[in-house]
């Protein structure tokens, strides 16, 4: 989940990758009464909730998703970093969203906070994924003519391999905090971040990590102060914004440290060998790639 520092951000700029995706006049706030129009919407009832089932090999499955406003022609759809964080950290867009006339749709991918959460490794791999987004946009009935799809972090590598498999029914993709190779962004963390840190602490980091010990509470006593105020939100920790902390609080570590590795500092588990640089070109929809200094 790396780089929400950017986050506030994000949420003052989010217009701008819709303006600069072609369509600066549908981006534009309509009327209240429009925008909070919940005629004929089958989730009025349950204030823009949905939970939608995911077909998978082990199973059908819910997955958690929350519709706000209503535009036909700019719906954005939140992909959430981790793998197995949740939306709770993007909750900030309600400050800017509905200004800028977005319909936008929270969702917990499966194994995350209100979605279901199978104890089934099986089930925790990327091509899954991708097909559980489609499973998602189809529920939702979103198409080319309106779907922005937006991934931070992890959830910009499930965007890209999403436009890589479907972008035939993409308007426009969003790619914020994070490279399109985890063992590039494995060089940086070795090169760059790791040496620029406190090399005592990081020893010690090192040290918990090779004991797998990753539930000693002095494995985030150290990654907080040395690693995460200034990678991943940049400012103290007794500061963060309630959701973000809150979603730190709702991360399924049963995901997380299988497909991540057990911090944000470098990557070692299942994406450890993800990388699709030379892929990039066959992404032919509009797309922004958001990132900035100090991202992991």
């Amino acid at each position: 989940m790396r780089g929400v520092v950017q986050i506030g951000v994000l949420g003052m700029a989010l217009v701008v990758p819709i303006v600069g995706l072609g369509c600066a006049r549908e981006a534009q706030a309509p009327a209240p009464a429009p925008y909070f129009d919940t005629a004929g919407r089958p989730d009025a009832a349950t204030g823009g909730v949905r939970m939608i089932p995911i077909s998978t090999p082990q199973g059908t499955f819910r997955v958690w998703t929350k519709r706000v406003g209503n535009n036909p022609s700019v719906k954005v759809l939140l992909l959430h970093g981790g793998p197995a964080a949740t939306h709770e950290y993007f909750e900030l867009f309600d400050s800017y969203f509905p200004g800028a006339g977005v319909e936008y749709y929270y969702y917990d991918q499966l194994g995350s906070a209100y979605s279901d959460q199978p104890d089934m490794p099986e089930l925790w791999e990327l091509p899954r994924f991708v097909e559980e987004v489609e499973q998602v946009r189809q529920a939702l009935g979103l198409d080319q003519s309106n779907f922005f799809l937006l991934g931070h972090s992890w959830g910009g590598i499930l965007a890209i391999e999403y436009a890589l498999k479907y972008q035939q029914h993409l308007k426009g993709l969003v790619i914020s905090n994070m490279m399109a190779s985890i063992p590039a962004y494995n060089a940086y963390a070795e090169k760059v971040l790791m040496p620029a840190m406190d090399q005592a602490a990081l020893k010690e980091i090192k040290a918990i990590e090779a004991r797998k010990d990753f539930s000693n509470p002095r494995y985030m006593e150290l990654l907080m102060p040395h690693h995460y105020v200034h990678h991943i939100l940049r400012m103290p920790a007794d500061q963060w914004p309630e959701p973000v902390s809150r979603a730190f609080g709702h991360l399924n570590q049963k995901i997380y440290v299988p497909m991540q590795g057990p911090s944000e500092l470098g990557a070692s588990g299942k994406l450890v060998n993800w990388d699709r640089t030379a892929d990039l070109g066959a992404i032919a929809v509009p797309t922004m790639v958001i990132g900035a200094k100090h991202d992991t």
